[in-house]
């Protein structure tokens, strides 16, 4: 398991994909989170998240971008471009080996393919944790620079904020991580596996949502889908929902954190399981 481990860090760092999606998450999240926002309020205007010129509306939008806020402001990024683009790394990790011969090579070593599979699961564990710990201190260093830049005082999160907030985020990254595996299994390979997981993660689950408001029935299935979960769980844990002025797109007051964590750890699980089991029992090749 640790030599898997290590072949698998090793791939996955000098893969280029890999710095282009953690480049990509950390530019959209200082954009979104902070360099947006702080636009908006300084132009005291009509912008990108309220109206500025009022100014309660303000002194809302500042609020989000000052330290103690960060738990919050970095997991309202999460539910939709945060987890599409776990969800495509690890889609892209393990989808590749099918085309490239590489899961092929691997497995007529020797090694158990449930030990390999395990490597490559653990590896995309470390990098996603190492992508979200990165982008909790840049927030904070950008968060804090601002709050000196608007002579705030300067309030850090709690050690018990920063744990659900970086408890949050590492499950919410997690589930999606694990979901594209699994498509990347099922699919045999990178272009179909990527598709069909943005099309989920960005257009999917809010057209069920959509629908959900004209047909009740439908409510019951939504409420119980991944994005539902994930939005959530960041709703629940400080981020503001997509139905407030300065809220963001995938942040949900739908079902409670306790229920929503329960949710996803139980997708993270079977997740896992299914790709674990298919890579077990299936034909490697393409």
């Amino acid at each position: 398991m640790i030599h898997s481990l290590r072949a698998e860090l090793v791939r996955l760092l000098h893969w280029p994909i890999t710095w282009l999606l953690g480049g990509i998450w950390l530019a959209l999240n200082l954009s979104f989170g902070y360099l947006f926002l702080y636009l908006s309020y300084r132009d005291n205007s009509d912008g990108f998240a309220a109206d500025a010129s009022d100014p309660e509306s303000a002194r809302a939008v500042l609020v989000q971008m000052m330290p103690d806020s960060v738990p919050a402001t970095m997991l309202s990024q999460l539910p939709m471009f945060g987890g599409g683009l776990v969800l495509l790394l690890g889609a892209l990790a393990v989808g590749s080996g099918y085309p490239w011969g590489t899961w092929k090579t691997v497995f007529m070593t020797g090694q158990r393919r449930s030990v390999a599979v395990a490597g490559t699961l653990a590896a995309l564990a470390v990098i996603v944790t190492g992508f979200l710990v990165v982008t909790f201190a840049v927030d904070l260093l950008a968060s804090y620079l601002i709050a000196t830049a608007e002579s705030e005082p300067v309030i850090w999160p709690s050690p018990a904020e920063v744990a659900r907030g970086l408890g949050g985020a590492l499950l919410i990254g997690g589930t999606w991580t694990a979901g594209g595996v699994l498509l990347g299994t099922l699919t045999r390979g990178p272009a179909l596996a990527t598709g069909l997981g943005l099309l989920w993660v960005l257009v999917v689950e809010h057209l069920l949502r959509g629908v959900a408001e004209m047909l009740g029935p439908v409510e019951a299935v939504t409420d119980v889908l991944p994005g539902t979960a994930a939005g959530s769980l960041a709703g629940a844990i400080g981020a503001l929902p997509q139905s407030d002025p300065n809220g963001t797109p995938g942040v949900l007051t739908t079902i409670g954190g306790t229920a929503a964590a329960a949710l996803l750890g139980a997708y993270l699980v079977a997740f896992t399981a299914a790709s674990l089991a298919l890579k077990a029992r299936r034909d490697v090749t393409n």
